[in-house]
């Protein structure tokens, strides 16, 4: 295991500012630097320029310039290091608008990649509720493209496209072995996603599991040397470290070796 217990990172939290978490920037460090915090980045949902898409869960692109001085005020306070992202889907048309404005005019550290959406005949499908296997082979295309932008620091619950899906079979295994080997290709980190280690469980064709993370998933995961991070996905300011703990506990007894996230994002010597 190449993790040490008193290395804490997380590089995914979110806040009050996405309409849909709990706590400012500072509440974060406050509750992180309590728990031996080592490092902490924060990705909440992007903004988009028009500010009618997805608004009723993430902030306004006017809401941009706070969003950045609360992350700067929560960093004075903190004796850890302190970084300022976002969690972005991937979308083909708004890539100027990721790297020259999130990156470039705001100063982003990093984007993470959280691919939940995708196009479909002119509309947009939400994997987790997906379980037709075409259109997942089209989820697992777009987010390779997407991967592959060079944009995105590691890729977020990578595993999400498995939630709907009870019977985890040669076709699924396929779909996770296309995101590991594109992953590796990348040296791009996949994430186990402290968020949806407190959420309800169902029950697959191998027993008891989790919507994500797939066991399954992992097990592959770590047969293939997939560079893994542990993140909270912290919607709570109580999950802000409790996440990541709970996913180390997660690989550990699945037996499966993790990074330290600011090691594995090239932060940890910043």
């Amino acid at each position: 295991y190449r993790y040490t217990f008193f290395m804490l990172s997380n590089f995914h939290t979110h806040t009050y500012l996405c309409k849909h978490a709990e706590g400012g920037p500072l509440d974060y460090v406050r509750q992180a630097a309590s728990e031996g915090c080592s490092a902490l980045g924060f990705s909440d949902h992007c903004p988009y320029p028009q500010d009618d898409m997805w608004l009723y869960c993430r902030m306004s692109a006017a809401d941009i310039p706070l969003y950045k001085r609360l992350v700067e005020a929560a960093k004075k306070e903190a004796d850890f290091p302190v970084y300022f992202g976002f969690e972005c889907e991937w979308s083909p048309q708004h890539r100027s608008w990721f790297q020259d404005e999130l990156i470039g005019r705001y100063g982003a550290d990093y984007l993470a990649f959280g691919s939940h959406w995708f196009p479909l005949n002119g509309r947009l499908e939400y994997i987790a509720v997906v379980t037709e296997r075409r259109l997942v082979h089209t989820y697992i295309d777009f987010t390779i493209e997407g991967m592959k932008s060079g944009l995105y620091a590691f890729l977020a619950h990578p595993d999400l496209f498995l939630s709907s899906i009870r019977s985890i079979d040669a076709d699924c295994l396929a779909c996770a072995d296309a995101l590991i080997d594109a992953a590796n290709d990348l040296n791009m980190p996949l994430e186990i996603n402290g968020y949806g280690l407190i959420k309800s469980k169902v029950q697959r064709n191998y027993g008891e599991d989790y919507q994500y993370p797939v066991e399954a998933f992992w097990k592959r995961a770590a047969q293939k040397h997939a560079r893994i991070i542990c993140n909270a996905d912290a919607h709570q300011v109580e999950q802000v470290l409790a996440g990541v703990q709970n996913g180390i506990q997660y690989a550990e007894d699945l037996g499966i070796p993790i990074l330290d996230a600011a090691e594995a994002l090239g932060f940890a010597h910043a």
